[in-house]
């Protein structure tokens, strides 16, 4: 039943990251382009990384701790990248506008 759970968790990972990867290239400006991978893509990396604590732990009987380090850092960096790159992105495209009126 394990290995029915961690296949599932594995497959649902590959779907979510495909999208977001898909979405990055397909999607026609940058703040739908940004959208894409910051939210498909992390739930994707999260349901592998999932999988494998579950698969470690189950196999080793302890907690892995790797999988779960890496899943927090990773909830709490990409919100933070994204929105850091949405805001320069507004930044530029403000002067932009201002050195076409001038």
């Amino acid at each position: 039943m394990l290995e029915i759970i961690i296949a599932i968790l594995v497959l649902l990972g590959a779907f979510f990251t495909l999208v977001g990867s898909i979405g990055l290239v397909k999607l026609p400006d940058f703040f739908t382009r940004l959208h894409a991978p910051t939210k498909a893509t992390t739930l994707g990396v999260g349901a592998v990384l999932l999988a494998s604590t579950l698969y470690f732990s189950f196999n080793t009987g302890e907690i892995s701790l790797h999988e779960i380090l890496i899943t927090l850092f990773l909830f709490i960096t990409a919100p933070i990248s994204a929105h850091l790159m949405a805001k320069s992105a507004i930044h530029i495209k403000k002067n932009e506008d201002k050195l076409k009126k001038s």
